[in-house]
């Protein structure tokens, strides 16, 4: 009887282990068609219409993920009203966002490796479909607050996925400028929310904008679903430290992106959370580094992270982020001038020109062999832009910002293809450290943005007290031209006010209030002179370690062994990682 049994439990539990060991046996593939690592796509000839309908998905897919963020950091102050809260309380959406989208990075890779590309792609997309659904009824700031965080982590996929569809539409000798798009995509969605958010906002405010979002995610699961991806690989990945060491890692970040998101407003120095929350990031990320830093098989490598190469093309990344800062402080200069999101849109479509153009330029100019030229071409064209910037008045409209606007657009879109393959011939060498170049490349993208805004934000603030202070010292009334402006200031006044103590405290109040424009002015242009010495300084740090890394090394590149554009698409999918041999 029980011999009986056991055969029956034998009977099923074989057919059952050999099911589980066909799901990760590797496929037989063509020539050319082996996708690079387990989890992404094979790459399969096309015919030249399945080539556009890949690129076609590719594109809106990717600007339904960036739309999700640029959406609500385009319409922060028009929201307020909405969600009823005030503007240092809606600072919390964007971070929010942030705070989950760096984290996830961590499990997605593995989770695409193991469960494959498929159920990868359409649970991703209908997760993403619902999240924005919910939107829909988030009328209060802590409800929002949690949407944009389940945002971020459905949202970080889509990225991914736009990359895949725009590689399937590319032959193997253009795959290189297929990263490049598929990754520059995303970069559109700001000023794409900028330019026409403002009759979705007509619609039905909060609603309005996500109703829209839902249509094009929707159109993306569509889009999906009636052109899939080609087959890959899969492998199992997951380790139970990897689970311990994302409990540790996103609540770090998560205090982090809190930290950088409010301390400029709460103000960095005076609140007590400010130091607390940091000191507990530190901790917390500490020991889950600490944890990776002693596994065998670990989702961050720290002993690779830390090499001096990798270092400097972490840090020139997170600089690159800080200095395109300065497009956020053009639009609060613009908003401080008492300018509105309907007067900006001509500036905003110059914005999303000039991005377009440094996205089909560095894909039509990308070359793995000059990568440092590349990136040293948009430090310069982001600095003169600042420089020009750095001019202005309370005279300044947006007319007057166009061309600085479009080359630090440029440059900012131009930048990030160079930058990504500089990082692939980094980690040629050694591929099972993708994982950790993708979660340190999120990381100096989000995190740099959210450093890039409080560095702008507290320097305009510290600035705007200096010159305010300044400014007000010289406003005497014992100065004629003091006195005469205040009082042609009361004097408009005089159609609305008889009593004359009255129109005379209206004029001291104008001219106060002039004064206040005045500094804030004189604060932008510190910021933006700042911003170009930033480039600049980069700029010339970038010249002398090149010089030096050829004196000591041979002229090795700054960028990395990467010998040529084929080596540099083996390893075009970024955001897998190198499985571990080890089968489970």
């Amino acid at each position: 009887m029980l011999d009986s049994k056991a055969a029956a439990k034998n009977s099923f539990s074989k057919p059952d282990r050999d099911y589980r060991m066909d799901k990760y046996t590797p496929r037989t593939w063509g020539p050319g068609e082996r996708p690079t690592l387990p989890g992404s796509p094979s790459m399969p000839e096309h015919s030249t219409p399945k080539r556009v309908a890949y690129f076609i998905v590719g594109l809106i897919v990717a600007l339904t993920g960036g739309l999700g963020n640029g959406l609500v950091t385009a319409n922060l102050l028009n929201l307020q009203g909405s969600l009823a809260a005030y503007a240092y309380q809606m600072q919390w959406l964007p971070a929010a966002y942030v705070m989950t989208i760096v984290s996830m990075n961590l499990l997605l890779v593995k989770f695409r490796q193991q469960f494959g590309l498929h159920l990868f792609t359409e649970a991703f997309l209908v997760l993403y479909a619902l999240v924005t659904f919910a939107h829909l009824y988030a009328n209060t700031l802590p409800s929002a607050i949690a949407v944009r965080a389940a945002h971020g982590m459905v949202g970080g996929a889509l990225g991914v996925l736009g990359l895949y569809y725009t590689l399937q539409a590319f032959p193997a000798r253009h795959r290189l400028k297929g990263v490049v798009l598929g990754l520059g995509f995303a970069q559109l969605a700001l000023p794409l929310a900028r330019i026409f958010t403002s009759e979705l906002l007509q619609i039905g405010e909060w609603h309005g904008l996500y109703l829209f979002e839902l249509g094009l995610a929707l159109l993306a699961l569509g889009c999906v679903l009636a052109l899939k991806l080609p087959p890959g690989d899969r492998v199992q990945t997951f380790e139970p430290l990897d689970f311990l060491t994302f409990i540790l890692f996103a609540p770090g970040v998560a205090l982090l992106c809190a930290v950088l998101a409010q301390g400029r407003t709460a103000w960095w120095m005076e609140s007590e959370w400010v130091g607390v929350c940091l000191a507990c990031s530190i901790v917390l990320i500490a020991a889950s580094l600490a944890i990776e830093h002693n596994r065998a098989r670990p989702l961050l490598n720290t002993r690779w992270l830390t090499t001096s190469k990798i270092a400097k093309l972490f840090l020139s990344v997170l600089l690159f982020r800080i200095v395109l800062s300065e497009s956020t402080g053009a639009v609060g200069f613009l908003q401080a001038l008492g300018l509105n999101t309907d007067q900006m849109q001509n500036l905003f479509i110059v914005v999303l020109l000039g991005s377009v153009a440094g996205l089909v330029v560095s894909a039509l100019t990308i070359n793995p062999a000059a990568l440092n030229r590349s990136l040293m071409f948009a430090l310069l064209l982001i600095a003169a832009g600042a420089l020009i910037d750095a001019h202005a008045t309370s005279q300044t409209r947006p007319v007057n910002m166009y061309v600085s606007q479009f080359l630090l657009a440029f440059g900012g879109t131009y930048f990030l293809g160079p930058t990504m393959v500089a990082g692939m011939g980094a980690v040629i060498a050694e591929p099972r450290n993708l994982v950790s170049f993708s979660v340190m490349f999120t990381m100096t993208q989000n995190l740099g943005g959210l450093l890039g805004s409080a560095i702008v934000g507290t320097i305009q603030t510290a600035r705007e007290k200096y010159h305010s202070s300044y400014l007000v010292e010289h406003l005497t009334m014992l100065d004629p031209q003091v006195a005469a402006r205040a009082q042609s200031g009361a004097a408009s006044y005089g159609g609305v006010l008889t009593d004359p103590a009255l129109r005379s405290a209206q004029g001291v109040a104008r001219l106060g209030a002039i004064a206040t424009r005045e500094a804030n002015v004189l604060a932008y242009n510190d910021v933006f002179l700042m911003i170009a010495g930033v480039a600049l300084a980069t700029l010339l740090w970038m010249l002398v370690s090149q010089s030096w890394t050829r004196i000591t090394t041979g002229a090795r590149r700054l960028v990395g062994p990467v010998r040529d554009a084929q080596t540099a698409m083996a390893i075009v999918p970024i955001t897998n990682s190198e499985p571990s041999n080890d089968r489970k």
